[in-house]
């Protein structure tokens, strides 16, 4: 039986876990946003995320929604969670969002409604926005 929280964890890893715990605590929407490396664009374009490995392609198939996007990631609402941590090939829809085929991590998934799920998408390498797309956001904001 486990007493100490010692026996688990050593006296430096305590500490490291403590600090996380803080961190996840000043996590706030506003924070968040403060944080971010790249300009968001407000978009809704279909994608369809499928694994990312080749061997499990058809595995898993799932088509979601965008609600932003940015040089290096994305939000997208999805019928069903994603595993968080795992590689995803992403399929925007041309017409609406004219970006090739992209591979992304999954760095959070939360659920928004009993049928909606809401994940985080840290692409690989960083993609080059469609200019109409950054234009016409331009637009809307002046």
């Amino acid at each position: 039986m486990l007493d100490d929280a010692s026996d688990i964890l050593g006296a430096a890893q305590q500490e490291d876990a403590f600090a996380v715990l803080k961190d996840l605590e000043n996590n706030t929407p506003d924070e968040i946003r403060r944080r971010r490396a790249h300009f968001r664009l407000s978009v809704k374009a279909a994608v369809i995320l499928q694994s990312g490995n080749a061997s499990q392609l058809m595995a898993f198939k799932v088509k979601g929604v965008t609600g932003d996007i940015s040089q290096g990631g994305c939000s997208v609402l999805l019928p069903i969670p994603v595993a968080v941590g795992d590689i995803y090939r992403m399929q925007f829809d041309r017409k609406t969002l004219d970006l090739p085929l992209t591979f992304a991590r999954c760095v959070r998934c939360r659920l928004v409604r009993e049928d909606a799920y809401e994940a985080g998408l840290a692409f690989f390498a960083p993609i080059e926005l469609p200019e109409q797309a950054v234009q016409s956001e331009s637009s809307l904001l002046a």
